[in-house]
């Protein structure tokens, strides 16, 4: 690693930065700062994935799962770990996440393992929220775990980092 900040990037920001302009204004504005944020941050952090995040873009539209794959080729994928296994269930079951989302507490086990300062995404019901940031915080307290923080690409847009890499 370089000494930037590390940050894990989940699947709701290459969705966010290949697909069409939304007509929802909020989406739109997520889209803009996506996008505004993606310019600098590989000159500003160092960049992570998961295999999880591969498979999620790999989905859909052939035409937009290219777009997203090839958003991210530059892109870190962590390795596969077993551990990411058992504290994904721990983390499912402790931010009460139905089945289908099963995927978010993986985002949040590797972004813990690899002790990555953030994990970036869009996902505000069950990821980028202040009662998942509490509980994960509690619980990685207890277990004595990373805390990565868990923001959207506006936060990052809002801090700069050192330039020194201290944290």
């Amino acid at each position: 690693m370089s000494g930037r900040p590390t940050v894990y990037v989940e699947t709701t920001i290459p969705s966010y930065l290949t697909s069409r302009a939304s007509r929802d204004l909020i989406i739109a504005a997520h889209q803009r700062l996506t996008h505004d944020w993606w310019r600098f941050a590989s000159q500003r952090y160092e960049l992570y994935m998961s295999q999880i995040v591969v498979d999620e873009i790999s989905r859909g539209a052939p035409e937009m799962a290219t777009s997203r794959i090839e958003s991210m080729r530059n892109i870190q994928v962590l390795p596969f770990t077993g551990n990411a296994v058992s504290l994904a269930a721990d983390y499912a079951r402790l931010i009460q996440l139905p089945a289908r989302a099963i995927n978010d507490a993986f985002h949040l086990a590797y972004a813990t393992l690899f002790e990555m300062d953030y994990l970036v995404t869009w996902n505000m019901q069950h990821m980028a929220n202040s009662l998942t940031m509490r509980r994960l915080t509690a619980y990685n307290i207890e277990h004595r775990l990373h805390v990565p923080l868990l923001v959207t690409p506006e936060y990052l847009l809002d801090i700069e980092e050192p330039e020194d890499g201290t944290k």
